[in-house]
């Protein structure tokens, strides 16, 4: 029997990618093992969003070289964002892949188990990919099952934002059928999934180029009406695209998680300006007033970018000042990385000494740390719904609709349980609690 390893690093979309490819090896006969050496096809989902990101996948080519070298048999396939355009080039540099393929085509990789002839368990390489993804996940070094499932809506991006090197990688917005998700995530309910998150890199695009423009609000309420799903999370959003109607449809569909990913990426506008995000800080301040007032209950996680060409000092502290007036839930705060061909890369120079990127880090950091601390205190002593998704060194964890952490014991299986949880314990990071009743 043949197994595979998929190694992951980067977004949501490249988990759910990653489910989709493990899904096709599963269909073809092939078995997951949890190790490169172990396996005998690896797939390298890769991510070259930041530096720091490249610098792992192009670490990790070189260790898969060393090993294919031992092992001549071993098949290499490399896809995600490090495939860009330029394959022949790839080729060249990195002659012991097999295979690259762009993000999220699925067709080169069909093409490819078309031309296997080595045989395994259940017959070759099956030519037809599972489009669906499974009630299983890779967590550390196991498979393991779980009630929530990621589900691409949208791929691609038409935003251009200055620093970004996503359009580039995996093009302009194409989205999916509306009857061809629901259809999807039916299925995925049949299989046991209670909680699905609708993935797109601006999630909020979704549908334009669809005849009839359905919008996001439309396949939500499409959703909702599924009766074994439990809760429905969407991401990433784009400020300059969430509408009103989609606020009133998360208001409204009482399936629709009180979260909301909602990228500011810094509060000064020249630098808003220069990253071409289309917004101003007072634009997004609006937006965010208008979501609370709608959904009171919401918890609000940004991204900021740090070390931007040109960002002074006060214009740093602007960016600190805004996450401390918006009182963010989750802050996901970056140094900026310039990354080849993005406009940023060819008309700005990355003039911020690191020394300096890695002190604004440590500042936001530092204050999202005392925020989330004392925004989740607040749930001391309160009883939260918690979808259950596993167990971690001996305690069940699961997430609120407001997307904490709740970590509690009980001798009962719970996976894929709605519980009633009493908060007992908390810190910015993590709840804990005891379970107080189950609801289904």
């Amino acid at each position: 029997m043949l197994r595979y390893f998929v190694w992951t690093i980067g977004c949501q979309m490249n988990k759910a990618e990653s489910q989709r490819i493990a899904d096709y090896l599963d269909s073809a006969g092939y078995r997951p093992t949890n190790s490169f050496l172990n396996a005998d096809l690896v797939v390298l989902n890769t991510c070259v969003v930041r530096q720091s990101a490249e610098n792992k996948v192009l670490g990790t080519l070189g260790l898969l070289k060393g090993l294919k070298d031992k092992r001549p048999d071993l098949q290499l396939l490399v896809t995600g964002c490090f495939v860009n355009s330029h394959t022949e080039e790839l080729k060249r540099r990195f002659p012991h892949v097999d295979l690259l393929f762009k993000p999220g085509d699925y067709r080169q990789l069909i093409a490819w188990g078309e031309t296997q002839t080595a045989s395994v368990e259940q017959g070759s390489l099956s030519p037809r990919f599972t489009a669906l993804g499974t009630s299983a996940y890779w967590n550390g070094n196991r498979m393991s099952p779980s009630p929530c499932a990621l589900v691409p809506i949208i791929q691609g991006c038409d935003n251009f934002c200055s620093y970004c090197i996503v359009p580039y990688r995996r093009g302009k917005e194409v989205s999916r059928p509306l009857d061809e998700i629901a259809c999807e995530v039916k299925e995925l309910t049949r299989r046991g999934i209670r909680e699905v998150t609708l993935l797109g890199q601006n999630v909020d695009s979704y549908g334009h180029d669809l005849p009839g423009h359905p919008d996001l609000a439309d396949l939500l309420t499409e959703l909702s009406g599924i009766d074994d799903l439990a809760r429905i999370r969407f991401l990433t959003n784009h400020p300059k695209d969430v509408s009103l109607r989609l606020i009133n449809g998360v208001a409204s569909l009482g399936k629709v998680c009180e979260h909301l990913e909602l990228p500011v990426q810094a509060g000064d506008n020249d630098i808003l300006s220069a990253m071409r995000r289309g917004y101003t800080v007072e634009q997004y301040r609006e937006l965010v007033h208008i979501i609370r007032r709608q959904v009171p209950e919401i918890s609000l996680s940004t991204d900021m970018i740090v070390g931007f060409p040109g960002e002074t000092e006060e214009q740093f502290e602007r960016s600190l000042s805004l996450i401390g007036e918006m009182r963010f839930d989750v802050v996901h705060a970056a140094a900026y990385s310039p990354r080849p061909d993005t406009v940023a890369w060819r008309e700005y120079q990355d003039d911020i000494p690191s020394e300096v990127k890695k002190k604004r880090l440590n500042r936001i950091e530092e204050l999202q740390a005392d925020m989330a601390g004392e925004i989740n205190s607040r749930l001391q002593g309160k009883l939260v719904e918690v979808l259950v998704e596993g167990k971690k060194k001996g305690k069940w964890f699961g997430r609120t609709r407001s997307n904490k952490l709740v970590f509690f014991e009980d001798a009962s299986g719970w996976p894929g349980q709605l519980a009633m949880v009493r908060i007992e314990k908390t810190s910015p990071w993590s709840l804990g609690g005891e379970v107080k009743k189950i609801i289904k």
